[in-house]
């Protein structure tokens, strides 16, 4: 079941000459309405600016085509934050000399949550059980005579603060945004009292916009209201992974057919797990991933699942592994591409420690990949060699999504510390919340063990609670590391995550900037630095022998 909404507005010009505020609702195709959710806006241009309609219906503009077009693992709050601060720089470089100012309050109702985005002197209001609660700040100078004066809008300032509330959606309440040509002069009472007496929310919002001009209001007024009807019943995780009520595979037999797929074998049984390698009508190569029959009462396993396979589909690359797009699936599973290779926990096994050169094409690929995952709000959280497919096309994947996190969308059990103890960041022992510093901590411990066949802090046990001090330097195991590689992988480990890369992407920097310079320090030859006096050397070694040569020859 998806989430039911009822909705009415209403806007009025009023005693002014333009209406220059702003409304903007977007009720997506099911599928996004899922994924990013329902948008309702609110905007009221300052008319002391240069156009304030023009800055209220470009920002709600900007608002309904960005927003929906930002990846759909980043959380409501990121991506409207995103793309609230490039529209306030454009804001600012379209005035034409002079400011484009707009108030704003933005709400995403979304599975069972509502995220609300407030800058300005409009108004948000829950509205249940009888009960008005105003839920935004105005942002407003307070001193005597400024109390219409702004000192938060989109265009004012370069840099943009906006106010975010996240919670939890309850069934039968309501959402009002007002800008202040109602609420100015109806106060919390009269807008309490029209709303109980209206029930429908088109009828309320017109009445609204209505009484605040009969109450002598010189401004534009406008109202939005939205009713929760029903909350869908699955967890929103569940729901973006478009979980169904599909039976678990029976045991798969090695030359079976099943849904179109020619059985191999079976590669890999776990309590978590079982793949298989299957072929196609083409005779590609794939591995289909289910759970054994031992998980079918765990109420998490599906979904978790299918919400792996949702993560793959959206950090589609050549760091990851294709999947297949399976439209006439009728069983619990998925399937991704088999890529011929060995991981890298494979390739130290049969050749040791990696020579640098190799390390070095290695580093930047698992850097890149682990960029791209982060850029697109998921953790990977079990970043190990093990993990690592070196293809032999050259590419570095990254496998294995079955402990990966997003923010906002995936839920932990109570206590959990997933992942492989001698790769869990220490502040992850310590109970700290997912963070892209922990897959860095990993990527760090990963490279580190590629190098030295060693662990920076020791090998770590599960059920161990270890103590971290300062890792061991790699170059106490391969001393032909260069200092500036030393260094940085000490920075990567580092038990402080605050101490460590912010991002892949700096470390990446990093490690380039270490190699130029390396390679910038190495001295160069003689003839490269001192051409001239080297030829001048060699003519005149020349010279000296042709005259002993002369004078051997006299004698």
């Amino acid at each position: 079941m998806a989430l039911q909404l009822t909705f009415g507005e209403a806007t009025a010009t009023g005693p002014r000459q333009e209406n220059q505020d702003a409304i903007r609702v977007v009720t997506p195709a099911p599928a996004l309405a899922v994924s990013k959710g329902y948008l309702f806006a609110l905007a009221d241009g300052v008319s002391q600016c240069a156009d304030g309609g023009l800055a209220a219906r470009a920002t709600l503009q900007a608002l309904a085509l960005d927003y929906y077009a930002t990846p759909e693992t980043w959380a409501v709050a990121q991506s409207l934050d995103r793309l609230l601060v490039a529209h306030n720089r454009w804001l600012q470089a379209n005035g034409g000399g002079q400011p484009l100012l707009t108030t704003l309050t933005a709400l995403v109702l979304r599975g069972r949550r509502f995220t609300l985005a407030h800058v300005g002197d409009c108004r948000a209001y829950r509205w249940h059980a009888g009960q008005l609660e105003r839920i935004t700040e105005d942002h407003v100078w307070e001193q005597p005579g400024m109390q219409h004066v702004l000192k938060r809008a989109l265009g004012l300032d370069q840099h943009l603060v906006v106010d975010y509330l996240d919670g939890e959606l309850r069934e039968g309440e309501s959402f009002l945004l007002v800008s202040d040509g109602v609420w100015a002069v109806l106060g919390d009472s009269g807008i309490q009292r029209i709303l109980h007496d209206e029930a429908d929310a088109a009828a309320a919002t017109r009445a609204l916009v209505s009484a605040a001009h009969l109450a002598g209001s010189q401004d534009n007024a406008s109202a939005l209201l939205v009713q929760v009807e029903r909350l869908p019943q699955s967890a929103l995780a569940d729901t973006l992974a478009q979980l169904e009520h599909w039976p678990l595979p029976p045991r798969l037999r090695d030359g079976q057919q099943f849904e179109g797929w020619q059985v191999e074998r079976l590669l890999a049984e776990s309590r978590q797990s079982l793949v298989y390698r299957v072929r196609d009508a083409q005779s590609r190569r794939w591995l289909l991933k289910t759970l054994p029959p031992s998980r079918t009462d765990e109420p998490q396993a599906g979904p978790a699942l299918l919400l792996e396979e949702w993560f793959l589909r959206r950090v589609a690359g050549r760091h990851f592994a294709e999947v297949h797009p399976l439209p006439q699936r009728q069983h619990l599973y998925y399937l991704q591409r088999e890529y011929a290779g060995q991981t890298l926990a494979e390739h130290t096994r049969l050749s040791g420690p990696m020579a640098l050169p190799e390390w070095l094409d290695v580093a930047p690929r698992l850097l890149k990949a682990l960029g791209m995952l982060h850029r697109r709000n998921i953790l990977h959280r079990d970043i190990k060699p093990e993990n690592l497919l070196w293809g032999d096309d050259g590419e570095l994947r990254v496998l294995d999504f079955g402990l990966a996190y997003c923010p906002g969308l995936s839920r932990d059990e109570a206590n959990a510390l997933p992942g492989t103890p001698s790769y869990i960041a220490p502040e992850a022992f310590a109970g700290a919340a997912p963070s892209p510093q922990q897959d860095i901590y990993a990527a760090g411990v990963t490279l580190y063990h590629l190098l030295t066949g060693h662990y920076p802090y020791g090998e770590i046990e599960a059920f161990q609670h270890p103590r971290f001090t300062s890792p061991t330097p790699a170059s106490r195991y391969r001393p032909d590391l260069p200092s500036w590689l030393d260094e940085s992988l000490a920075r990567a480990v580092s038990a402080d995550p605050q101490q460590r890369y912010e991002t892949a992407e700096e470390w990446l920097l990093s490690l380039e900037q270490g190699e130029r310079q390396a390679l910038s320090s190495r001295p160069r030859p003689l003839l490269e630095r001192e051409p001239l006096l080297v030829w001048r050397t060699v003519a005149l070694v020349a010279l000296l022998l042709n005259l002993f040569l002369l004078v051997l020859l006299i004698k």
